[in-house]
């Protein structure tokens, strides 16, 4: 089978890893952990060449070629949110809305963000921008799928799950040390040492998310899906949103 050479800007520069901008940008992020560009600048900072070729993985994948073909924009699909609603219960789309209704979330937010936090990558309309573009969109279905939630922990552990199957220093590098600002605070039963360390396992022993056709999972039963995917339930990390009960903290103010 012949397969589809993807374009990559030859313009691009050939990414750099810079350590000690990415600590700078690291020691902002602590100091103000809702600076979220601070996140963006380490990621670029530390990952070079990773996400080139994690997208060459992808393109190398049984779906990668059609899903660029195809170049369905996520958004779109995902916040039209009347067709996901009349899903029946348990499905991928069903339970996606319902968890952004939730969180008052929505697909083209993270867009905007990305947007208003430009980085050099994607001043080339290629298709490695497509794909990072990709990455993105399918953030929260992460959450959705793997069942890692959006407080300090869960976020974490989703670092952890993502970094298994995209690689990037740059994110387990946030990871390490936003799981380290967690300990400090959090009970020792919590274990959110290992709480990281599962997040990490079960992105390995998983297929990866971002290789399947999400439009054709959404009217899919979720368990289903997560069966087929081998996607581990987060067994630990639910453990530890017990114990912040029990010590009556709101995994939300458990900040990394």
């Amino acid at each position: 089978m012949n397969r589809p050479v993807p374009f990559i800007d030859p313009n691009r520069p050939k990414p750099k890893r810079r350590p000690i901008k990415a600590w700078r940008h690291m020691q902002n992020l602590i100091a103000d952990k809702e600076d979220t560009e601070q996140v963006f600048h380490i990621i670029e900072a530390l990952n070079g060449g990773s996400t080139r070729k994690d997208f060459l993985r992808f393109m190398a994948s049984e779906n990668g070629p059609r899903l660029l073909e195809q170049r369905s924009f996520l958004p779109d699909i995902l916040d039209d949110h009347a067709p996901l609603k009349a899903l029946p219960m348990g499905t991928v789309g069903r339970t996606y809305v319902e968890f952004m209704e939730r969180e008052g979330l929505t697909a083209h937010g993270l867009v905007e963000e990305s947007l208003s936090n430009r980085r050099e990558h994607e001043n080339f309309d290629d298709d490695l921008l497509w794909y990072a573009n990709r990455l993105r969109d399918t953030h929260d279905m992460y959450h959705v799928l793997t069942g890692y939630g959006r407080d300090a922990l869960g976020e974490d552990a989703l670092l952890g799950y993502t970094h298994s199957q995209h690689g990037g220093l740059g994110v387990s590098f946030i990871a390490y040390m936003g799981n380290r600002q967690i300990a400090k605070i959090a009970p020792k039963e919590a274990r959110v040492k290992d709480v990281l360390a599962e997040g990490r396992r079960n992105g390995k022993a998983a297929k990866r998310i971002v290789e399947e056709d999400i439009v054709a999972l959404l009217d899919q039963p979720i368990d289903q899906v997560r069966k087929r995917l081998n996607i581990a339930k987060p067994v630990l990390y639910r453990r530890a949103l017990e114990v912040f009960r029990e010590h009556e903290q709101d995994p939300q103010l458990v900040a990394a």
